[in-house]
């Protein structure tokens, strides 16, 4: 993996890439240890060194004693575990991080060696079993008794370490674990930050950045970091974002914890201005010649940047009593950015959302699904159900700008489909069927851009704060 677009390390990285940063005192002790039994980094190689295994909240790190005393930079192995991983398969990662059996060689010269502990069960059980037979219980039943514990003994532990592997992506190479090193001491400033914290923000970074780096943990155990630079400077990115985010996070709430500020709510910053409109019921669609993308002009202010927006339809729900249901939403582009959508799903929708598109375009998620292959492609990107239903709830709790519609039924099942496809509806009073195509899919698309660009001319659309940055694009 190439060094030349890395991005800047954040302030308090360098004490997160040594061993035990937070309890140095446990690297004196596994140090001193290596000593006594004279396992150090400089063994031949027929030795293997002793592995100090580093147990953290997102899986482990295992270090070698160098021979000189110092620390290592690099780890030899590091584990990731699974996002979802459950308090049994933390358990078990404590298993498999145990410290090396040690093993009886049975013949000088040899290979042949046992488990300490298959040779304390192998005698315990001999003498049980002697003492059964000296109390006439037939051979025949002590002796598969005899053999039976230190049999399991033996291979049992190399049968859950493989169960165990399944819930763990592991790497040795060097410059893999160079990589997730500095990866993994980010997360571990995200984990620090949630620990213990009831803010959603926060907690929801922790995730995400556990994600990341599981993710990044299978690009480098199956593809060598070269070959795949391109994905891992963007989950890199991504980290680096989000550790950026938690600081901001939590320099703004040590100022609101002062007395001046004792007295603000502890609300989303919302700049000034910003709204979530609920938009007006349009027309039946007809016949129009439109045709193209739905361009939005340019306006005389230095906030207004250009931008590509999201149109998709949702389960119909009412913002309040009174009033009318809201069936689809429209949002910029960049809120599929936030950190309280899906992510990395969210940032692989937007490049595609936003790869080619013209300024201020406005585009259908279903127009995404007919470039998808009819959708086939879905989940190769993302998963857009679950994007869509956090796009919901962002509107709905006033974290984005938004405009939100309640389109009539032809008119939703138009943007539902592709841009070429076909509504077909039954007029009962005219006893025949009216077909609705693209012309008509262009005429809701204007009228919806209408209605945006009367809330644009006054202040672009508020994507929310805190927004990761889009995937990096190859050249």
């Amino acid at each position: 993996m190439t060094d030349t677009h890395r991005p800047p390390p954040p302030p308090g990285l360098a004490q997160h890439l040594h061993p035990f940063a937070a309890d140095p005192g446990r690297w004196e002790k596994e140090h001193a240890r290596a000593l006594r039994t004279a396992h150090v980094h400089t063994c031949t190689a027929d030795c293997e060194p002793v592995l100090v295994y580093e147990r953290t909240g997102w899986g482990w790190l295992a270090w070698t004693i160098p021979g000189d005393g110092s620390r290592p930079e690099v780890a030899h192995e590091i584990g990731v575990l699974t996002p979802s991983a459950t308090r049994a398969h933390r358990l078990a990662l404590r298993w498999l991080t145990r410290r090396p059996a040690c093993r009886i060689d049975l013949f000088p010269g040899t290979r042949a060696s046992l488990r300490l502990v298959t040779f304390t069960i192998a005698f315990c059980s001999l003498i049980a079993g002697l003492f059964a037979m000296a109390h006439g219980i037939p051979a025949d039943v002590v002796l598969p008794a005899i053999a039976l514990p230190p049999l399991l003994a033996e291979h049992v532990p190399a049968t859950l370490d493989a169960r165990t592997r399944h819930h763990v992506r592991s790497v040795q190479e060097a410059s893999a674990c160079r990589y997730l090193q500095r990866l993994a001491a980010w997360h571990t400033c995200l984990l620090q930050a949630a620990a213990g914290s009831d803010r959603y923000e926060l907690r929801r970074s922790a995730e995400v950045g556990q994600q990341l780096l599981w993710d990044a943990a299978g690009l480098l155990q199956t593809h060598d970091a070269r070959s795949v630079s391109c994905e891992l400077i963007a989950r890199e990115r991504l980290m680096l974002q989000l550790a950026d985010q938690v600081a901001q996070i939590l320099g703004h709430a040590s100022v609101q914890a002062r007395p001046d500020h004792a007295d603000q709510a502890c609300t989303p910053s919302r700049p000034p201005g910003t709204r979530s409109t609920t938009g007006p019921a349009l027309h039946k669609p007809g016949p129009s010649p439109l045709e193209g993308a739905l361009g939005m002009p340019e306006l005389d202010t230095a906030a207004r940047t250009a931008t590509v927006y999201l149109l998709f339809a949702h389960e119909p729900y009412y913002p309040g009593p009174g009033v009318q249901e809201i069936n689809t939403t429209l949002v910029a582009a960049d809120t599929l950015l936030h950190p309280r959508i899906l992510q990395s799903d969210g940032t692989r929708i937007h490049a595609l959302l936003t790869q080619g598109r013209q300024p201020g375009e406005i585009v259908p998620l279903a127009t995404l699904t007919h470039e998808l292959n009819g959708g086939a492609d879905w989940p190769a990107v993302g998963d857009w159900e679950r994007v869509t239903v956090d796009l919901v709830h962002l509107v709905q709790t006033e974290r984005c700008d938004a405009l939100s519609l309640q389109l009539p039924e032809v008119a939703r099942a138009l943007i539902c489909t592709g841009p070429n496809s076909q509504v077909r509806a039954f007029d009962a009073a005219a006893g025949e069927a009216i077909v609705y195509g693209p012309d008509e899919r262009t005429k809701v698309l204007t009228e919806v851009g209408t209605s945006l660009t009367g809330l644009t001319a006054e202040q672009p659309f508020w994507p929310g704060d805190g927004l990761l940055p889009p995937l990096c694009q190859r050249a």
